[in-house]
This record gives structure tokens, sequence and C-alpha cells, in this order.
């Protein structure tokens, strides 16, 4: 049976770029359903499925109401929405198995509105003016692909009729592509790794593996942590290991890598068990050396490089202090089993005793607001190794399991 692709955009503004990509995915033998996100108009080019009053109508709004306000921005907003209202509701009623849409800033906003509500490995492509630099908002903590354009998203021409046809590819491509069967029986456990952490947590994986786990490990990297809270939310997961906790620290000192407010939330939301390590904590990432804040540069600092794109800050005890306290509140609202295990020879490889940011006292900083402000019922461990000793690892392991368990 065929396949349908969900064609997405402004066709107000980008009729004849859309036109063309609905006559390659046709001329590949794909059904078409176009959903119109332009607030200004139609095309005549191609037939409409669901027009603009209709994305409108999903988000609580009218076309006429946009249009007469005339505030662009807001309308945006407002279509965003919808698409995403729209999106959601189609594909549960399968009646599409991917999606594709182009724009630049504003437009992909829209588009990707309506690709990131979808889950990971629907197929997912937006040919995007700025597919380059911070890309989060629209991508999120989903599996969209971005495509750049090369030339704006404007006109077919010798460019972008290249851009447009290998973006389309790429996405008959995935809808070809059969993913091999997975172990679906398995209990999964989704485990946050840093390179500081890597040694641990490949450690608590091969020990999870032996005992029947399957493990889905993440990047602390911001996104890492949003999409790992994403599948929690989503009831895939039976447990999570959250070694690497580093987040937190640029959430608070404004890092690169923040996941926002809301990390180490899913877990106990969901009621799952959730084993906090506080991995990393002890750094803040920025990028190259000149994008650090000048408040930090002005205030002797301790820095490393970790490489040339990536810049790191040892926290300090006022930090710790704030830290070990929002760790502490995260772990009280939990409705489900959680616990704490402190490493107190480091939290990190850079953190260990003779390197750079061994510093005891901000480690007990830390590790002292956590015991003092979590409820009676939280299990707080303490154990003397780093986060990367292999006794460490099988401690770990172990409380995971026994929460599992009960």
């Amino acid at each position: 049976m065929a396949r349908t692709v969900l064609l997405i955009g402004a066709f107000d503004s980008k009729g004849p770029e859309y036109a063309f990509v609905r006559d390659i995915l046709l001329d590949h033998g794909l059904h078409v359903l176009t959903v119109n996100t332009g607030v200004l108009g139609t095309t005549d080019l191609f037939p409409v499925d669901v027009e603009a009053a209709e994305v409108a109508e999903a988000a609580g709004s009218s076309l006429p109401d946009l249009r007469t306000s005339g505030d662009r921005g807001e309308a945006m907003i407002v279509m965003a929405r919808g698409a995403e209202h729209l999106s959601r509701a189609m594909y549960a009623e399968g009646q599409f198995d991917a999606v594709f849409g182009m724009g630049g800033s504003g437009g992909s906003t829209m588009v990707t509105a309506a690709m990131r509500c979808l889950s990971l490995g629907v197929p997912k492509v937006c040919v995007c003016t700025v597919a380059s630099g911070d890309t989060s908002m629209y991508v999120g903590a989903s599996d969209v692909v971005l495509f750049p354009s090369a030339t704006d998203v404007s006109g077919i021409n010798r460019i972008s009729r290249v851009t447009y046809t290998r973006a389309v590819g790429a996405l008959i491509g995935m809808l070809q592509t059969e993913v091999s069967a997975a172990n679906d029986d398995k209990p999964i456990v989704v485990a946050s790794m840093f390179g500081n952490t890597t040694q641990c947590v490949d450690a608590c994986r091969q020990l999870l593996e032996t005992e029947g786990f399957e493990v889905l490990v993440f990047h602390a990297v911001g996104t890492g942590g949003q999409t790992m809270e994403s599948l929690i939310d989503q009831g895939l997961v039976d447990a999570c290991l959250d070694i690497t906790t580093t987040e937190w620290a640029d959430e608070l000192c404004g890092g690169v890598f923040s996941a926002g407010p809301t990390r180490l939330e899913a877990a106990g939301r969901v009621g799952i068990p959730h084993l906090i390590v506080p991995g990393c904590v002890d750094m803040v990432n920025f990028n190259a050396p000149d994008t650090v804040p000048e408040q930090y540069l002005n205030d002797n600092r301790l820095f490393y490089h970790w490489n040339p794109s990536v810049t790191l800050m040892r926290t300090n005890v006022e930090e710790n202090q704030q830290l070990g306290k929002i760790f502490a509140e995260k772990a009280n609202q939990a409705t489900g089993p959680v616990a704490f295990l402190l490493p107190l020879l480091g939290v990190s490889i850079l953190g260990g005793e003779g390197e750079l940011f061994f510093d005891p006292q901000a480690d007990n900083a830390l590790f002292d607001a956590i015991k003092n402000n979590v409820h009676s019922d939280v299990a707080v461990y303490e154990i003397e190794a780093n986060i990367n000793d292999p006794v460490f690892s099988e401690k770990a392991v172990e409380i995971l399991l026994e929460m599992k368990r009960q």
C-alpha cells in the first residue's frame, strides 16, 4: 500500500516550491496530504486538503481575526499551535506516514511544530534557510531532519531544484528503508552520559544488559536530557539511571547545554524508579573561550578547554549549594521510588583527586545541600569513590535494581 506524506507549509507564498515537491512525491508513487499554514492566502497550483482557516481554528482562533490584527508574530504562534494539534490528530488517525515542509525562520517554525509532536521514527524533513547554528527551537527533543536550503526558499532555480529534490529523496529513502525488528520484550532503562562519565555509564550499561535490560544512553547536552525525559513521559521507560545531571549546572549558570527547568521531573511524575547522581555538576559548558560571559571572566573562575568548541567552568560553592537544593526539591516531588548516590571522591574525571576541578569544599556543599533538603523517605547513599570507579557503577546498578524490585 502506498505511503502518504503530509506536505505542510505556507502555500500563499511558497506555492510553486510546494508544487514542485508534490510532483516528485507523486512521481514516486506516494500519496500527498496538503496542509496550508499561510495566513494571507492559498494556491491554485494543486489541491489543498486542509486550508489555513482550519489550522487557525485548531488553535482556538480564526483566520479573519489573524488577518485583521496584522500581528505577524502572533499569527505564526497561532498557526504553529494549530499545525501541531492537527498533525498529532491526523497521525493518530493513520492519515499519513511522513512529513515534509519548507521555509525560512518563520515558516520553519510552523512546519517543525507539526513535526516535533510526532513520535521518534516518523520521517520528518524540513528544508530550512537557518539550518545552522542553534536550531534547538526547530528540532527540540525530536528527530526532525533540517535540510539546508542553500538559497532562500523562493522559486525554482538551478540551486533550489537540486536542494528540494535531494531533500525529498531523503524523505523517500526513510520511508523505503525498513527498520529491523527490535527485541521489544526487554524492559528499558534510560541513562544520562557525558564524556566525563562515559566510563561509569558504559560499565552500568553492561551490568544492566546482563540482567536482561535494554539500556538507552542519552548525551547530557540539553536536547539529550529533554529527549530522555520525553520518552519517560510517553510511558516507554521502566527505570532511569540519571548518572549525568550536568544540564542543571548549565541551566543555573547560563551554559549552552541546559535542558530547561523541568529536568529531573519526568521520572518522578510518571512514578518509575529514579536514581539521581550529581554527575558532572562540577562543570558548566560554554562554547569557544570567547563565548564565556564577561561576568565569569572577571570573577577569577577556573576554566578548562575541553576541545576547541567546548570551554568548561568549575562550579563554585554557592552554585553547588543551589544545585543541591534544586535536586532535593525535584526528588521530593517524585510519586515513585527515588534515591541519590553521591560519589564522595569526585563527580567527574576532572573532579577527581589531583585533577584540575578537584574541589572537596564545593562537592561537600552540593552533598550537604542534598542531604539537608530531601524528605526523610528519599534514600541518600554515599560511597568513597570517584564516579568513574568500577565500585561506583556496581553500586549504582545494585541500588537501581533494588528500587525496580520494590
